[in-house]
């Protein structure tokens, strides 16, 4: 597997939208890099983009363990602490996460995650994330509820979440 570019909008410290393409210089001819920057810059924040669009979910999540908490929402909703949503940016209506990358089998591959509040208004309910997974090559879609969407991504980068946390994504003070 390959990552050729993470974008998104409006995910937690990142407000609008935003996109690394590693296809152009510098990162293009980059062996190694280092991603830095202050606290708040948004440096977890791409990571949680690269993660929300394959897997549909965040080892920042993981870590969010009280039992019986909910984070109030509109009206008398709430969601959990582990509910990926709460990566959508306080104040915005809607957003996304998105990965292309190059598959076990040679081919590019786009995979997307995202969620919206009713009619798209800041003050809307939450509604349920959605994910997308296309052949870039053929055009072709595949998966369809996130559960299918999310095996037909680990079928073609070939690690599940788990592994995929473990190898690739060291999420802070995992390592």
């Amino acid at each position: 597997m390959k990552i050729l570019a993470i974008r998104g909008n409006n995910l937690a410290s990142l407000a609008g939208e935003f996109e690394v393409d590693f296809q152009i210089e510098p990162l293009a001819s980059a062996g190694v890099f280092a991603i830095t920057g202050p606290t708040g810059a948004g440096k977890s924040t791409l990571l949680d983009a690269l993660s929300l669009a394959l897997f549909h979910d965040t080892p920042r999540l993981m870590s969010a363990s009280e039992k019986g908490v909910d984070i109030p929402d509109v009206a008398d909703k709430s969601i959990t602490p582990r509910d990926p949503r709460n990566i959508l940016r306080r104040g915005a209506g809607e957003g996304h996460a998105e990965v292309d990358f190059v598959g076990l089998n040679g081919e590019r591959w786009r995979a997307r995650w995202e969620v919206r509040r009713a009619r798209g208004k800041p003050d809307g309910a939450l509604q349920q994330a959605r994910a997308s997974f296309e052949n870039l090559d053929r055009n072709e879609q595949h998966g369809g509820k996130i559960r299918e969407t999310r095996e037909s991504i680990e079928k073609e980068t070939g690690l599940s979440y788990a592994q995929f946390c473990r190898s690739i994504l060291l999420a802070q003070n995992e390592f």
